[in-house]
């Protein structure tokens, strides 16, 4: 038992990146994908995209030469970020993690090799999809990945 103002690291958990473009499991990792009948260079492009309904605005996105430039694409509040978005963006990023695993049989076998172990997004300063700083934080994308390795098994 820790004595420290934020809780001890979770010895069982696996701890990675999102934004790590050589984690296999981020966000940012070149492994593309085909869904919704267009090719996504990224996850990060993807999930990025579909916060527009706009085509013009998602195309942009998709064609983003990297995944950090899709990510601020993305990011630009007064673009008209689509109104369901909050309701709907575990989903999109979920399907995303999914397709890209189906895809790339590699990026599957690494999330099954986590076994059972708690997956955990380190970041420090995204409560939502990060563990945050004090290790509070939602880590929905850790969430994402351990739904995804669910289907995965369920798949095999």
């Amino acid at each position: 038992m820790g004595f420290g103002i934020f809780p001890e690291l979770d010895e069982g958990a696996v701890y990675l990146s999102r934004s790590d473009p050589e984690q296999l499991l981020g966000t940012f990792s070149k492994h593309g994908f085909e869904l919704d009948g267009e090719h996504w260079p990224s996850v990060e492009h993807y999930y990025q995209a579909m916060k527009f309904e706009n085509g013009d605005r998602q195309r942009k996105v998709r064609e983003a030469e990297y995944p950090k430039k899709a990510r601020r694409l993305g990011r630009r509040r007064f673009t008209g970020i689509r109104r369901d978005w909050g309701k709907i963006k575990m989903v999109m990023m979920t399907r995303a993690v999914y397709t890209k695993c189906r895809a790339h049989p590699e990026v599957a076998q690494a999330l099954l090799e986590t076994d059972n172990n708690k997956l955990v997004e380190n970041s420090q300063y995204d409560y939502f999809w990060g563990c945050g700083r004090d290790r509070r934080g939602n880590n929905a994308y850790g969430k994402v990945l351990m739904s995804v390795r669910s289907k995965l098994r369920e798949d095999h």
